[in-house]
């Protein structure tokens, strides 16, 4: 059966919120807290998502769905390329802090998860990647799983050190494929 248009938007904005919350505190965050960002009752979530496991899960389909569709949309949008590669790989790392603690959050084996995400999301990193550099932005002989990879070590353990700034360290190192 088909979900309302209404009960769609209304999933997305609670997988938004969670997705916020996750950033911030963690897949272990209070599911309370995770309704109060969305505006809602904890009932409304565990209606939607019976377990955590299935909120984290949805969570993450949501973001790679998210993610995968905004890659188009940024070409279309950004002055260059480049800048729509930054963007895209500004969504890409708040992914990936969602995604820190996954596999322990759901107790259960995620390669299956894992190749949903390469599957789609490597190709929508290719095409930007290509399109900056038939723009002469960055040089042309990058991988996008090399660069995906290279973002997501960069990120590991960000959560575990205040000191550290994983998304400035992504900044170097996508100037580091820029053409001078």
């Amino acid at each position: 059966m088909q979900k309302r248009a209404d009960a769609r938007r209304n999933e997305a904005a609670l997988l938004d919120a969670a997705a916020a919350v996750f950033v911030g505190s963690g897949v272990d965050a209070p599911v309370r807290e995770i309704a109060a960002k969305a505006g809602v009752g904890v009932a409304t979530i565990y209606r939607h998502f019976p377990t955590r496991g299935d909120l984290i899960l949805a969570v993450f389909r949501h973001q790679v769905v998210a993610c995968a569709e905004a890659g188009p949309i940024l070409l279309a949008d950004k002055t260059s390329p480049f800048d729509a590669l930054t963007a895209w790989v500004d969504m890409y790392v708040d992914f990936l802090a969602t995604k820190h603690g996954l596999p322990e959050a759901m107790h259960a084996d995620t390669e299956g998860l894992h190749r949903y995400f390469v599957d789609t999301l490597v190709p929508v990193c290719g095409d930007l990647l290509t399109a900056a550099a038939d723009a002469g932005e960055i040089v042309d002989d990058q991988q996008p799983i090399e660069l995906m990879r290279a973002v997501g070590n960069l990120c590991f353990g960000a959560t575990d050190d205040s000191q550290y700034d994983a998304r400035r360290m992504v900044g170097v190192l996508l100037q580091g494929l820029r053409i001078r």
